[in-house]
Parts: C-alpha cells; sequence; structure tokens
C-alpha cells in the first residue's frame, strides 16, 4: 500500500521538499513579487507540455515544439502586421501549430517513422524555414495592443497564468472523461491490443500530435504577444527538452500508458522553482541544463523501481 502511495502522490511529495527548501535557501523565494513570477513565467513551457503529455502517454515524442513556436509564432507576428487584427494573428498561429502537429502526426501513424526521428526531421526544417523568412533576424509586430496577451494581467495573475490553468483543466477533461482519453491510454500500455480492440489507432495518434501542435501554437501566441517578436535563432530553443522534462518529473512513463495531466502541472512548477532558485542563489545560469538533465535521469530511474 505505501508502495501505490508513494508512485501515486511522490511527485507531490517532492514538490514539497522543493519549495521549503528553496524556502531555506532563499530568503527572497516567499516573496509575492517572485511567487507571481513563477506563476507567469511557467505558462510557456506548461502549455506545451500538456501537448507533450498527451503523445508521450499514447508512446509518442515531439522534438520539434521549440522550431514549431517559433514559426507560427514568426507566421503570427506576419499576419498582425498585415491584417493590424490581434485575432487574426492568434487564429493564424493556432492554425500553423495544428498544422505542424498535423504533419507529425502523419509521418509518425501513416509513414511509420519513429516519432524520434519524424520529429527530429520536423524540427530541423521549421527552424531552417523561420532562419530563411527572417534572413537569421527577428520577426517584430508592430500592433501595441497585441502585447496585452502576454503582458496584461487581472487579480494580480497574468493573463498568461490564467490561460495555462484553464488549459490544464480542458486537457484534464479531455484525457480522463472522454473517449478519446481512454484511448489514448489504451494505446500506450498496449498498441497491439488496442488495434486489436478496433480502436483506430492510426487516427488516435495522429490527434495527439495535432493537440500537441495547437498547444505549442497557444504557447506562440503568448511568447510572442509577450516579446512583440520571435527571433529565429533563439526563440523556443530547449523547450522540447524543458516539456519532456517537465512531463517525466510529474510522473508519466516515456513508454507511454502511465501518467497524468495534474502530475506535468506539478512537474512544471518544480522546473520553474528549480531555475527559479538556481537565479536567486546566483548559480550560473549555465548550469540549468545540468539541472535538467539530471532530474530528468533521476525521475526516470524512479520510474524504472516503481515499474
Amino acid at each position: 500500500m505505501i508502495r501505490t502511495l508513494w508512485s501515486k502522490y511522490s511527485v507531490v511529495v517532492a514538490f514539497v521538499v522543493i519549495f521549503v527548501a528553496a524556502s531555506i535557501l532563499s530568503p527572497n523565494f516567499l516573496t509575492q513579487g517572485n511567487l507571481l513570477n513563477i506563476l507567469s513565467q511557467v505558462a510557456i513551457t506548461g502549455i506545451i507540455a500538456l501537448g507533450q503529455t498527451v503523445v508521450i502517454l499514447a508512446g509518442g515524442l515531439d522534438l520539434s515544439v521549440g522550431s514549431v513556436l517559433a514559426l507560427v509564432g514568426a507566421v503570427g507576428l506576419m499576419c498582425l502586421n498585415a491584417s493590424g487584427s490581434g485575432l487574426v494573428a492568434i487564429l493564424a498561429t493556432l492554425a500553423g501549430g495544428l498544422v505542424a502537429g498535423a504533419i507529425n502526426g502523419l509521418l509518425v501513424a501513416k509513414a511509420r517513422i519513429t516519432p524520434f526521428i519524424a520529429t527530429l526531421a520536423t524540427m530541423a526544417m521549421a527552424r531552417s524555414v523561420i532562419l530563411y523568412m527572417a534572413q537569421g533576424g527577428t520577426v517584430s509586430g508592430n500592433i501595441e495592443s497585441y502585447s496585452n496577451i502576454g503582458m496584461g494581467s487581472l487579480f494580480g495573475l497574468s493573463y498568461p497564468t490564467y490561460i495555462f490553468v484553464i488549459a490544464t483543466v480542458v486537457m484534464f477533461l479531455v484525457l480522463h472523461w472522454t473517449r478519446f482519453g481512454r484511448y489514448v491510454y489504451a494505446i500506450g500500455s498496449n498498441e497491439r491490443a488496442a488495434r486489436l480492440s478496433g480502436i483506430r489507432v492510426d487516427r488516435i495518434k495522429v490527434w495527439t500530435y495535432v493537440v500537441c501542435g495547437t498547444l505549442t501554437g497557444l504557447a506562440a501566441v503568448i511568447e510572442s504577444s509577450r516579446l512583440d517578436s520571435i527571433s529565429s535563432s533563439s526563440s523556443g530553443i530547449n523547450y522540447e527538452l524543458d516539456s519532456i522534462a517537465a512531463v517525466v518529473i510529474g510522473g508519466t512513463r516515456l513508454a507511454g500508458g502511465k501518467g497524468s495531466i495534474a502530475g506535468t502541472f506539478v512537474g512544471v512548477l518544480i522546473m520553474e522553482i528549480l531555475n527559479n532558485l538556481i537565479n536567486l542563489l546566483n548559480v550560473s545560469p549555465y548550469l540549468q541544463g545540468f539541472v535538467k538533465g539530471a532530474i530528468i535521469i533521476a525521475a526516470v530511474l524512479l520510474q524504472r523501481r516503481e515499474a
């Protein structure tokens, strides 16, 4: 029974331990401004991680999210400048993410390319396209009101925080209260059994990548509006690592079939608290990648012990 409880709530225990440790190590951690900053900063990676969770639960992987965010974010800003409408920019960005996700899904489900290879290829292709479009520079927006999406706040919380929380609730309901969600878990647990039971495995796989791509588009809306620009070379860099780390820390098994949106939500918070603590302690930011890699290894080893 203890082992079952630990397996179910280990990520919550880890969050509490890290939160308490951060409070002790830095007197600035518990200040209102710092906590609000953590909630604001977590939104972009968190929204991408929600989509990554769906893909991984079905036994897949998406390495293209960072490059796709840069590409569709730039497309959205171009549409913003051309139309003068924030709504057009949002729809264009979301549509771009959806299309990118569909391409990944078709490559994996229909072309039978391994998810790692397929999304690695689209990662390189998306980054190359945005570099070409921007000539290696930056795409900027010229409509000031668009920045309200990424910079606005309500009752002390930023709009991106609300968007992240709403997206979390929606994805939780989708995975736990819909047929699609049940099929995702079934495919990740045993694809062959799912296929024999009549589940249209290929279609569900494509839709998992579509969901991930669309959520990446939503994250791109926040990033492009917050900065009023997208850098063709640096925007979205390492977002694939951050999102996968958050998913794994949240208890989702990389092989698929086991995990939850709630776990990913907590995993994202753990990641951001660690990043924040590194900054507060004046530790070199170059060590953030080392910390992320170490906690991914620790999380995978812990999952292996639980199995």
